[in-house]
């Protein structure tokens, strides 16, 4: 099973509240430069946060892969959640794009190759992570690639 872990394009710095913040210019050039390293991926699904950014994120994922199934948006991908919640969720998925935040993916992107959480994975605005293993289980996957935009 492979598992790719995007963070989010950078975000504008004000909104009325920390989920609506919009991406910038320069945050959807940084997607764009992110996926065009999935193009050819055998990505089953593609699972988002709620969050504005992270759905605008997304949607330029799945334009930028000529897909036409729709984005899965999931409550527990949003900055705060708990890795090992998402780890529960992930339970015999295969092949998926989780787009989401700091600090969860960081934190997530460490439980799956260390099996703990006291050693996240430094994640920019865009970044990309590759992880396979035969399961998606704490300290079970290795990281494959990181790119930063």
């Amino acid at each position: 099973m492979k598992l790719w872990v995007l963070r989010h394009g950078q975000a504008e710095a004000h909104a009325p509240s920390d989920d609506q913040r919009h991406l910038t210019p320069h945050g959807r050039e940084e997607v764009l430069r992110s996926a065009a390293q999935l193009i050819g991926q055998p990505i089953a699904a593609i699972i988002a946060s709620p969050y504005v950014r992270a759905q605008q994120t997304a949607q330029l994922v799945r334009e930028a892969l000529g897909r036409d199934d729709e984005i899965r948006t999931v409550p527990w991908l949003t900055p705060d959640a708990n890795p090992l919640q998402v780890l529960e969720q992930l339970d015999g998925a295969d092949n998926l794009l989780l787009v989401s935040h700091q600090p969860l993916v960081g934190n997530l992107i460490g439980l799956l190759q260390h099996g703990h959480l006291r050693d996240p994975q430094l994640m920019n605005t865009a970044s990309l992570a590759e992880l396979q293993g035969d399961w998606p289980l704490a300290g079970l996957m290795t990281l494959n690639s990181l790119k930063h935009p």
